[in-house]
Formats: C-alpha cells, sequence, structure tokens
C-alpha cells in the first residue's frame, strides 16, 4: 500500500542547506525535475538572494531552521540531501563548535528523520576526509591523513564522523544512504566573502587589488564546475541499487594555485600582482580525485573545462560588483537629496 500510496502524490525531496552555493542550484534542477522542494537553512552561510527566484514557485517550501534541531513535519518526505555545514576554512573555523555539532547532531536528526520517513538520504560528504593525502590522487579506499586536534579538524573529522554513522544507519538496515564526497567546486552563487580561493582571488582581480596565495602557490586542487556537480549529486541518489560505498565526485582535472591566479589575471584582465602569504596550518599540499567509481557506478564525468567555468563565474561576480557599486551610487545620490520636495535655487 505504501507504494501505492506514494505513486498517487508528488515526489518530496528535502534539501538541508538549499539556500547555499550548491544547495540553491540542486533545488533548483529538482524542481525542473518535477519534485516538491523542501529547503531547510538557518541562514548562517546560506543567502536568501540564492533562492530568490524560486521563492514563489509551486511546489517550493523554505523552512528556516538549523538541522542541530530535530526536524518534525507531519508531511511525507521521499528523499532527503543534506548539504548542511560551512564548507570554506574561514567560515567552518568561525564557529568550530558548531561545525562540529552540524557535522554530527545535524546529520543524525537527518538520519532519524529518514528513518521515520522511510525516505532515501544522501550525505554531501568531502574530499577533507583525505587531509593532507599521501595517496595521489585520492581513491575512496584511502583512508585518509587528518590532524584531529589541528583547526581543520572541527570540519574534517565532523565529516567523517558524518559518514560513520551514514554507514552504520546502511549497515543496520535503518535507512537507504549515499555517500557522495565532494571535492573543489565553483561557479555562480559562491559567496564573495566566504575565503575560497576561486571567489577570493575573482574578487581580488575584479577589485584591483593583490591576488593572495598562500604558500608558494604549487600546492593543487581540482576544480568542479558546480552544474557538473549538481549532475553527479542526482545520478548518486537515483541509482540503484546503493553503492554501499562512498562515491568521490569532481573534476580530476589538477591545477596549481600559481596556475588559476594566472588564468584569473588572464580572464579578468587585472594587473593586480601576486600576493604571497603563509600557508595555514594542515592546508592539503595535492587534492585531486580518482573518479573511477563515479564513472562506473553512475556514468558521470564531468563536462565543464576550468576556462569555460571560470568565465561564467567571472561574469557572475562582475554583475555583482557592478551592482554594489551601483547600489552605493544610488544610497549617494539619495544622501544628496534635499529633505523638502520644493524647488531649490541653483546657481546660473
Amino acid at each position: 500500500m505504501r507504494q501505492t500510496r506514494n505513486a498517487r502524490r508528488a515526489k518530496t525531496v528535502l534539501v538541508a542547506g538549499g539556500a547555499g552555493f550548491l544547495g540553491s542550484h540542486l533545488c533548483e534542477a529538482l524542481l525542473r525535475s518535477g519534485w516538491r522542494v523542501i529547503c531547510v537553512d538557518n541562514f548562517l552561510t546560506g543567502r536568501m538572494e540564492n533562492i530568490i527566484s524560486i521563492m514563489d514557485q509551486p511546489g517550493f517550501r523554505l523552512i528556516e531552521q538549523d538541522i542541530c534541531r530535530p526536524l518534525d513535519f507531519g508531511e511525507p518526505v521521499d528523499r532527503i540531501f543534506n548539504l548542511a555545514c560551512a564548507a570554506s576554512p574561514p567560515r567552518y573555523q568561525a564557529d568550530p563548535i558548531h561545525t562540529t555539532r552540524t557535522c554530527v547532531i545535524g546529520t543524525l536528526n537527518l538520519l532519524e528523520l529518514a528513518v521515520r520517513k522511510d525516505a532515501r538520504l544522501l550525505q554531501a560528504s568531502t574530499s577533507e576526509v583525505y587531509g593532507d593525502p599521501e595517496q595521489h590522487p585520492q581513491r575512496e579506499d584511502y583512508v585518509g591523513h587528518v590532524n584531529c586536534t589541528g583547526p581543520r579538524a572541527c570540519y574534517d573529522e565532523g565529516k567523517r564522523t558524518a559518514e560513520s554513522l551514514c554507514f552504520d544507519y546502511l549497515r543496520a538496515g535503518k535507512a537507504d544512504v549515499r555517500v557522495a564526497r565532494i571535492f573543489n567546486t565553483y561557479g555562480p552563487r559562491m559567496d564573495p566573502a566566504d575565503g575560497r580561493i576561486v571567489s577570493n582571488l575573482i574578487m581580488q582581480a575584479l577589485e584591483k587589488r593583490p591576488l593572495t596565495i598562500f604558500g608558494d602557490g604549487l600546492q593543487t586542487r581540482s576544480f568542479c564546475y558546480v552544474s557538473d556537480l549538481i549532475d553527479g549529486l542526482m545520478r548518486m541518489m537515483d541509482v540503484d541499487p546503493n553503492p554501499g560505498k562512498p562515491v568521490n565526485l569532481g573534476n580530476p582535472g589538477e591545477f596549481t594555485i600559481v596556475r588559476l591566479a594566472a588564468l584569473v589575471k588572464t580572464m579578468t584582465g587585472t594587473k593586480s600582482d601576486l600576493r604571497f602569504l603563509p600557508l595555514p596550518q594542515d592546508d592539503p599540499r595535492r587534492r585531486q580525485p580518482d573518479i573511477s567509481r563515479a564513472k562506473a557506478l553512475l556514468g558521470w564525468t564531468p563536462k565543464v573545462p576550468l576556462n569555460e567555468g571560470l568565465k561564467l563565474t567571472i561574469n557572475y561576480f562582475a554583475e555583482l560588483e557592478g551592482s554594489r557599486i551601483g547600489d552605493q551610487m544610488t544610497g549617494l545620490a539619495k544622501s544628496a537629496r534635499p529633505a523638502s520636495g520644493g524647488l531649490q535655487n541653483f546657481p546660473a
């Protein structure tokens, strides 16, 4: 009877962290695919402007809540995406205790919701579970090299514990849980002030400030454009049978930070110099996903090359910057207006 009842109603998906960078893109993709979407966000790092275009769409609902508090509502839920957690080092280190609580208690609350609703859950994990890796590229069977007491541990170990919970629920037969390990992702709707390398370099270039590079800039990252990542997440949620193991999602193209900075300089036309700063503690030296498992299980490979994705991202930030300057000019114009609405005397 459960399957018959479910077939008669619109399917509902809950996206925790749905007002964030990735979450908002996911909400849009799910709405286009015909899902009813419940977006849950506490707006600690999520932004209302990310979801303003879908707020009035039929089938979209926003719940403002921290997932560290249990979620309970009467309507059915078929699927749950857990993308709720600050993902940039400056943001997750700003309140490390809350970061750990979000990763562990928040994930536990969503797992319990999945049990109550008989819902499938996808946990957005991270390449940070590999720490500063001694294996390159990183395969899912690599257990990582993480400093459990360092400043990044709130996120790294928090996500590792969340994975442990997910696979315990799966092994116990309590819930259909999938775990995707997300590598560096970029694109429109990144917060320009969140401290991630792509948004940092682009904003600095657009504002004609020095481009800051930590360490010697020879450390590497692999950059996946947001549309590719969302496609991977949706495939991971849909695939049957359950993979039963984590799956890397990221672009295997490997770039040094210096090369990324050079691309940003060329594409923005900035004359800004590079400014080298000390490397933060536990910053990974190399990061590149082995996506063999994603190819085999999901038929997924990223499509958008870095040059193309950077162009789209730079255009987004340039529009934001233009809008910000326009708002400032409007504010100045308003402040210069006379208080009364009467005619003013001007010099001839």
